[in-house]
């Protein structure tokens, strides 16, 4: 066991978020209560999460259950990240990234339909597509209010409206995939990720950690860029913007 589950594990735990809390607050960040919150609701739904999972992937109605779940969550913060009048949008982009490589790693047996399997890569995956859709969302939206008048100048040269949005938003949209890039550039150098790790823990060779691994690593780019190209897309359009 990496961490033993004690007393002083929680209290280390309970240091290390007033700590960052603390900080986010004396640097005038704006989230110091967001830090704290986040860190409480990680808590609780991890205690949830380890008491339910046997019977959810043993049974296909929970574990169909806990899997929409996950993509809910996953819309509804995505969604209020980026625009609160029009949330659900959000699906769009993420359940485009997450569903077409679900369904190859299924239909091609390197998934199995099995709930031990099934709820971690997809939740990595989920996860992933949540990331990428917010940071493209929120840059493409912001470029676009602090430049309006380029916009307008390209409407007022003929560009149409989706053409001139997209001039503007893409090169801010794109920065969405440099986190990805970063881990995946780095892997091994920097980091050894999470999935590598358990793998380890959990008994597996290296050689079947690095092959897990480097699934997690470039499926992870491909749901990205269909979640950033596809919540671009509903910028440009005008589908998702801000009043």
């Amino acid at each position: 066991m990496l961490f033993p589950v004690s007393p002083t594990l929680g209290g280390v735990l309970a240091v290390l978020l007033v700590s960052a809390a603390a900080v986010a607050a004396w640097a005038s960040l704006g989230r110091s209560r967001e830090i704290a919150v986040a860190g409480v609701r990680a808590a609780a739904q991890l205690a949830a999460v380890s008491l339910l999972i046997g019977w959810v992937v043993r049974s296909p109605g929970p574990l169909l259950g806990c899997l929409l779940l996950m993509f809910v969550a996953a819309v509804r913060t995505a969604g209020r990240r980026i625009t609160p009048n029009r949330t659900w949008w959000a699906a769009l982009p993420i359940a485009a990234g997450v569903v077409p490589v679900v369904v190859a790693l299924l239909l091609t047996g390197l998934l199995p339909l099995r709930g031990i399997a099934l709820i971690p890569v997809t939740g990595i995956l989920i996860g992933g597509a949540l990331t990428a859709t917010v940071l493209g969302g929120r840059r493409a939206l912001d470029e676009l209010g602090s430049r309006r008048g380029e916009v307008e100048a390209g409407m007022a040269l003929g560009l149409p409206d989706r053409d001139a949005r997209l001039e503007i938003a893409r090169p801010a949209a794109s920065d969405a995939l440099l986190p990805g890039l970063d881990q995946t550039r780095t892997v091994g150098l920097v980091t050894l990720p999470g999935a590598f790790v358990g793998m380890l823990l959990g008994g597996a060779s290296p050689v079947e950690a690095g092959a897990v691994q480097l699934f997690v690593l470039v499926a992870l780019m491909a749901v990205q860029a269909v979640a950033v190209a596809l919540v671009l897309e509903l910028i440009a359009r005008g589908v998702l913007h801000r009043e």
